[in-house]
């Protein structure tokens, strides 16, 4: 586990996640599986955290699953794909799940290929911004597989079903305009690093428990029930106005000649 293949940097409450394997175009090893996993589980205990900006080293974002390295020894497969519960996720899976439940927002950063499991992580962000010449694609039909590290839950809150069978039954690729086209990502840009870091510092200036509230309200109602949404729009509404961070921002909101006050550290959520 010496290799270093995802690297993390925090810098004003802003952490900096890079997939650090560039000459292997940041393809996704057992090593790799492993320090994405505990590095996602460290981001999600850390309270100081206003955003999350995930990028690749290299041409690339990530081409995929490292097959010849992971397939070597056939006890990863069981690694990969072993869970308790059938509703839980696998270590395969919480390299893209795992963003979802990260309390601050995460944004990926998206270049070159962003192929199979690199679109899997790729989906577990809350907005992905996207290099122009970027190529996307659901690879695992290429191999006879179908896509299983848990971008299914994002990916059916962006398209049709008939849109997504289509991608992920071919394993086509696309430009990063027809994702957009596809609603898959949030926005093209030359300098995708640059449109992350101003959203993130623009995250910086709202309340971290609204922030965190907003996150976790759409990720839990965006399919469900009428009733189910409601309660929960309500329940997470009073936890946000018994917080610290709602006063100081209706404060900072009604006294703007004054220097802002300070949010504090984010509630759990």
């Amino acid at each position: 586990m010496s290799e270093k293949t995802v690297l993390l940097t925090i810098e004003n409450n802003i952490a900096y996640v890079a997939l650090n394997r560039a000459e292997k175009h940041n393809a996704i090893n057992m090593v790799m599986f492993y320090q994405l996993d505990n590095i996602i589980k460290q981001l999600q205990k850390d309270k100081t955290l206003r955003a999350i900006i995930v990028h690749g080293e290299g041409v690339d974002f990530c081409s995929g699953l490292d097959v010849k390295s992971v397939m070597k020894a056939p006890i990863n497969i069981l690694k990969l794909l072993f869970k308790w519960l059938p509703g839980q996720s696998n270590l395969a899976q919480r390299v893209s799940t795992g963003w979802r439940k990260i309390p601050a927002p995460v944004i990926m950063v998206l270049h070159g290929r962003v192929w199979g499991g690199g679109l899997q992580i790729a989906l577990g962000g809350d907005f992905r911004f996207v290099e122009p010449s970027a190529t996307l694609s659901i690879l695992e039909a290429r191999w006879g597989l179908i896509p299983d590290m848990g971008g299914t839950l994002a990916l059916k809150e962006h398209l049709p079903a008939d849109q997504a069978k289509l991608l992920a039954m071919t394993g086509k690729e696309i430009s990063a305009k027809q994702a957009l086209e596809y609603h898959l990502i949030t926005e093209i840009s030359s300098d995708p690093m640059t449109a992350a870091k101003a959203l993130a510092v623009s995250l910086c200036q709202q309340s971290p428990d609204a922030v965190a509230g907003v996150k976790k309200l759409y990720n839990k109602v965006w399919w469900r029930s009428e009733r189910f949404t409601l309660a929960r729009e309500t329940f997470y509404q009073l936890k946000v106005m018994l917080s610290k961070n709602q006063k100081i921002k209706a404060y900072n909101q009604t006294h703007e000649k004054e220097p802002a006050k300070a949010f504090k550290n984010r509630g759990s959520w």
